[in-house]
């Protein structure tokens, strides 16, 4: 690795207590809390798979409106809770559909899902709720006290209205995705905030000039018509899009070559049955292809700790990327430098075939070198599918495996760098991970194993919510696998990173 360095930032630690500061006044003012809303119910669907984050975005929507206009709109019964339930529908699908779209585009088009079908969803629920049901839902409604906004859409509309306010939440959580990096979000956000704030800044002007608000608020049909024709367009793209970037793996003839069958050794090969593609051996062990990752699993794959901290992980997974990313900037100014702690040990050549165990969302990725061969492998199906999204907004290629790190799905000797980060302290068998590792590693190649020590699960997993189940009243404390490297092994080292919260285990292989 270069000698590149990954300081904290303060700036980053200034954002995060600014964002917390804001959410919090959402609750004391509602008009915030309405662009707050927008906002955080874009970034809960964008964590996970789409129909439970679907279901949590129904559930906000509808529960608290159910309770808090219960006896206040002249509706009673079943009735009423059908009309909130079909109010909660329409106003929660466009967060689907941004869902569906967003992870399958890199640029700025990826923003306009949202407040295309939010502005035609908006318009639909105009139309087919009763008027006191959609003054629950209406984004405009809990913008009263904002006279600003209230003049601008005089001048564009509240389809318009809408539109910005969805587009703010796009452009935020876009950002987001991106680490606020300026050279990937520069040019959207300046698009969007040159429009934002001049729509904004007209409207302001119109209220010191005429200091006065229609009763009846504009929609403009051609407006909504044009968002729905143009949603529609952007849809179907992405999903055309998404299949047509999908390389089969009957074209990867280099990557075939080094896989073999984790339980019998054997070579395998690519065949395609109704559409979908399979690995299979001599023997006829036959391994599924999905969304374009081989799945090497069985049943006794998931027992014991395998099974237990796989169910942690499927249900963090959407969550991951952003708690780590939030606590690494509130707590630790970043969490690059925390990464690169131990990433920096890795010996890393152009070409290298490099396998990463455990590779979760794939967050050590964005910090290794462009000119080498990816292979990543973890037992989580959600983690490797929120990794195949990372990969897309970072435009970069690795090639992905779902299976178990104690039973490597790859050929001896045919890779050059092996490394595992976080997961091997909760294995049902940490020796033969290792060995595995070993056993793929070519020779002479540096292989890197780090993990969080007792003092961070301590201090950090034991107090995370949901976490805190998974670590605390453990059997025995965390430690370092020094003992299970096999004596043959060189230059065995141990050493402790990012403020002794992580161990950094090092060993080479012997050339023979």
């Amino acid at each position: 690795m270069t000698t590149k360095t990954y300081p904290p930032n303060p700036i980053a630690r200034l954002l995060a207590i600014l964002a917390i500061g804001i959410l919090i006044l959402g609750f004391v003012y509602p008009t915030l809390g309405a662009w707050n809303g927008i906002i955080m119910s874009a970034w809960l669907i964008g964590t996970q798979k789409p129909w439970r984050g679907f279901l949590f975005v129904m559930a906000i929507a509808f529960i608290p409106a159910v309770f808090s206009h219960l006896g206040k709109l002249p509706i009673n019964g079943i009735e009423y809770f059908g009309w909130m339930f079909v109010g909660a529908l329409v106003s929660s699908l466009p967060y689907l559909i941004h869902r569906i779209i967003n992870p399958r585009l890199r640029s700025i088009v990826a923003t306009f899902a949202l407040p295309l079908w939010g502005t035609a969803f908006y318009v639909l629920g105009q139309l087919i709720l009763p008027a006191s049901v959609f003054e629950v839902y209406s984004l405009v409604e809990t913008q009263k006290a904002n006279t600003v906004l209230l003049q601008l859409s005089t001048i564009i509309g509240t389809s318009g209205i809408v539109f910005l306010m969805y587009w703010l939440a796009a452009i935020v959580n876009w950002a987001w995705d991106y680490d606020f990096k300026r050279e990937k979000v520069a040019t959207g956000v300046t698009i969007f905030c040159a429009i934002f704030l001049g729509s904004m800044g007209y409207g302001a002007f119109l209220q010191i000039s005429r200091n006065t608000i229609p009763d009846n608020l504009p929609t403009s049909a051609t407006f909504v018509y044009l968002s729905l024709a143009v949603g529609m367009i952007l849809f179907i793209w992405a999903l055309f899009r998404a299949n047509k970037n999908r390389v089969l793996w009957a074209n990867k003839p280099e990557t075939v070559a080094i896989l073999r069958s984790p339980y019998t050794g054997q070579p395998l090969r690519v065949i395609t049955e109704n559409r979908q593609e399979f690995l299979v051996s001599e023997s006829g062990e036959k391994f599924p292809i999905r969304n374009g990752i081989p799945i090497f699993l069985k049943a006794d794959d998931m027992t014991g700790s395998n099974q237990k901290y796989n169910q942690l992980y499927e249900t963090i997974g959407g969550f991951y990327d952003s708690s780590q990313k939030f606590a690494g900037a509130l707590l630790y100014g970043g969490s690059n430098h925390i990464l690169y702690s131990y990433l920096r040990l890795l010996e890393l050549k152009p070409g290298d075939k490099v396998l990463e165990t455990s590779v979760g969302t794939g967050l050590n990725y964005h910090l290794l070198p462009r000119d080498i061969q990816q292979f990543g492998l973890d037992l989580s199906a959600e983690m490797l599918a929120n990794c195949q999204t990372n990969l897309r907004r970072w435009d970069m290629d690795a090639e992905l495996f779902q299976g178990n790190a104690e039973g490597l799905p790859f050929a001896d000797n045919s890779m050059d760098v092996v490394y595992h980060a976080g997961g091997i302290n909760f294995f049902n068998d940490r020796a033969k991970a290792i060995r595995e590792m070993i056993r793929v590693a070519k020779p002479g190649s540096l292989i890197l194993i780090a993990d969080e020590t007792e003092q961070h699960a301590k201090d950090a997993y034991e107090k995370t919510p949901v976490a805190s189940a998974y670590f605390k009243n453990r059997e025995e404390a965390i430690s370092a696998p020094i003992d299970l490297v096999p004596p043959d092994m060189l230059d065995i080292q141990l050493k402790m990173v990012w403020e002794n919260r992580f161990y950094a285990l090092t060993f080479r292989k012997p050339v023979s």
